[in-house]
């Protein structure tokens, strides 16, 4: 059975897409908020964001360019104030300057406990981490608490959906670039198998043995973590992938360290060679086409 479709709510709640949103799913008693930072003193007075709750701040890291996330938990205070208040406060913070929105989660129904919002701020941050989108600024991991497995499985089910709506709110912080199970057993499951390209040739530079693999998906094309690429850059080599190559994390013998995005086939297979080349033909399929032959009959 394919994956069901969702049913997905988003009022801009200033008329504007660049504005405040406020987002909903179908029967899920989860609410959203997409705030701007400047826009934070707008939302004074709404009543579900004095609640409890978990928050996570974006933005992008003036010295090296990098998108940033913080994740956090608000919980209600004795003055009635909630994950507002909290907002207000890292807006004051001079330390957290680096954020230009805020993504808050809590419920229709003030269901969150501290209980509940601990799990929350933990595993989010897990998920963050695990994804390795965003550099997330948590200097210490939250801790996830004692909960029952009924409870526990309450918050996996908000989690799931969070992540369809964190997602549809424009951040993939919790989406992998790529699903980094090895060649085999990607080559086994049906449908991933015209995912996976190749790229594999001696190198007259370095006179290694250059082998990589690479996964087609949504966003472009993904250079996977353990191909092993040239370290050597010709002279062809366009500026922008020598840079992106320069601040790869790659060991010693050339072995990749980390999965990579690209837009395009071509400056995948230029990042693998360190050179010019042609993407489309360059990455083959498991049983030897080209990407321009296998795109040619899909």
């Amino acid at each position: 059975m394919g994956t069901r479709g969702k049913s997905i709510n988003l009022f801009l709640m200033d008329g504007t897409p660049s504005g405040r949103v406020k987002c909903t799913l179908a029967n899920w008693t989860g609410v959203a908020y997409k705030i701007p930072r400047n826009e934070i003193d707008k939302s004074k007075g709404r009543e579900d964001l004095s609640q409890s709750g978990v928050y996570f701040l974006f933005g992008t890291s003036d010295e090296t360019g990098e998108t940033v996330v913080y994740v956090g938990q608000a919980g209600v205070r004795k003055n009635g104030e909630g994950i507002l208040y909290r907002l207000q406060e890292h807006k004051r913070n001079p330390d957290k300057d680096y954020w230009t929105e805020a993504v808050v989660f809590t419920t229709s129904n003030n269901s969150f406990g501290p209980t509940e919002i601990s799990y929350l701020e933990n595993r989010f941050c897990a998920l963050a981490n695990e994804a390795k989108r965003y550099l997330v600024k948590n200097g210490n991991e939250p801790t996830s608490g004692n909960i029952t497995e009924e409870k526990e499985s309450e918050l996996e089910e908000f989690i799931d959906n969070a992540k369809i709506v964190m997602g549809t709110l424009g951040h993939k912080v919790f989406e992998k670039l790529a699903d980094n199970k090895p060649a085999i057993e990607q080559l086994d499951m049906t449908g991933d198998n015209n995912q996976l390209l190749f790229l594999k040739r001696k190198s007259k530079k370095s006179g290694q043995v250059i082998e990589a693999e690479c996964k087609r998906t949504n966003e472009g094309f993904v250079v996977l973590q353990g191909s092993h690429i040239e370290t050597i850059d010709s002279e062809s080599i366009p500026p922008g992938i020598k840079e992106r190559r320069s601040k790869a994390q790659v060991d010693g013998n050339g072995v990749l360290q980390e999965d990579i995005l690209f837009r395009s086939p071509s400056y995948a297979a230029a990042f693998v060679i360190g050179g010019h080349t042609n993407g489309l033909v360059d990455w083959k399929t498991s049983d030897g086409r080209t990407l321009k032959e296998f795109e040619g009959s899909e």
